[in-house]
């Protein structure tokens, strides 16, 4: 297409559930406002309560209150702008808005996948070497560890978000999501983007398959240690500290595995925004809930910081 052609794109419109009745439209947006009020609280809860009790002081809950930040971040992202959709039907979203959005999709959902990885391979030093445990996992690596898991996002975010936002746009501004998501933006494109979607190819494989593989080899050798336990009050006590991250790991693969590697003969937009939604909303919701409801440590410390906080307000009434 010649250059004269192209017409500027200002902003986007989000096509979001427009299609959806009224009625329903609304339902949904009660929905979500209650699961991300809940993600907000529950997030915010576990970040809270891992810095205020003491007995919540390890590495383990170190990397949870990283995973909580992540969430409320991923959250603050997607949501609030997809509630306008919903109930104002604020639908149009600005050139940078929408760059933005995407840029810390990509950096929140990156990091995500490594920190996941670094929180198992913590688990394997806490199972495979309980004795070494305090020593390797000490403040200054942890430290290293979570800035590790938080920097891939950065460069996966800034070249995949800048190369998309710099090719032309030809006029057609409907964005076929409820966020600005990679492939629905790229479709709006007038040029050749051959060599994007190989790049956007090779960096979600490598961004899903090198933590995905380090979490295997973690478990691998979680499992094998475990069998080792001769009793089987320790292999449940060893499994059960494992079991609320190898949940949480398999909520955020299955759905973003199942939106991005389909075949795209299978993967029509509404089934993709159902998808997407697991991830982006349900997820980081049942995070903390998980972490909550299968933890014990964190269900009495929940419990000693609620009595301290009530006998700090009796002591002012």
């Amino acid at each position: 297409m010649a250059e004269g052609n192209w017409t500027r794109v200002s902003e986007f419109i989000l096509i979001s559930f427009s299609s959806l009745p009224t009625e329903i439209q609304s339902l949904l947006f009660l929905t979500f406002l209650v699961i991300y009020l809940v993600t907000l609280l529950g997030n915010s809860l576990i970040i809270l309560v891992t810095l205020a009790d003491p007995m919540l002081h390890s590495p383990m809950y170190f990397f949870l209150r990283n995973l909580s930040f992540l969430e409320i971040g991923f959250n603050l992202v997607i949501v609030p702008k997809m509630l306008g959709t919903l109930i104002a039907q604020d639908t149009t979203i600005s050139f940078l808005g929408c760059a933005t959005q995407m840029y810390f999709f990509f950096f929140f959902g990156v990091s995500e996948c490594f920190l996941l990885a670094t929180m198992a391979y913590d688990r394997y030093v806490a199972i495979c070497s309980p004795l070494h445990y305090p020593v390797i996992m000490n403040p200054r690596t942890r430290a290293k560890l979570a800035a590790v898991s938080w920097f891939p996002g950065i460069p996966m975010a800034t070249v995949q978000t800048t190369w998309l936002f710099s090719f032309p746009f030809c006029g057609i501004n409907k964005v076929n999501h409820f966020f600005c998501d990679s492939p629905p933006v790229l479709s709006l494109v007038c040029a050749d983007t051959a060599l994007f979607e190989i790049y956007a190819i090779i960096g979600t494989i490598l961004v899903v398959m090198i933590p995905c593989l380090l979490i295997l080899c973690s478990y691998t050798r979680i499992t094998a240690a475990i069998l080792k336990i001769p009793s089987a009050k320790g292999k449940h006590k060893a499994f059960s500290t494992c079991s609320s991250h190898l949940l949480v790991v398999s909520l955020f693969y299955v759905s973003s595995s199942l939106t991005y590697f389909r075949p795209k003969s299978n993967n029509s937009p509404e089934s993709k925004k159902v998808l997407s939604l697991s991830y982006t909303v349900i997820t980081p919701m049942l995070n903390p809930i998980i972490y909550s409801l299968r933890n014990n440590e964190v269900k009495n410390a929940l419990g000693r910081t609620f009595h301290k906080a009530m006998g700090v307000r009796n002591c002012f009434l």
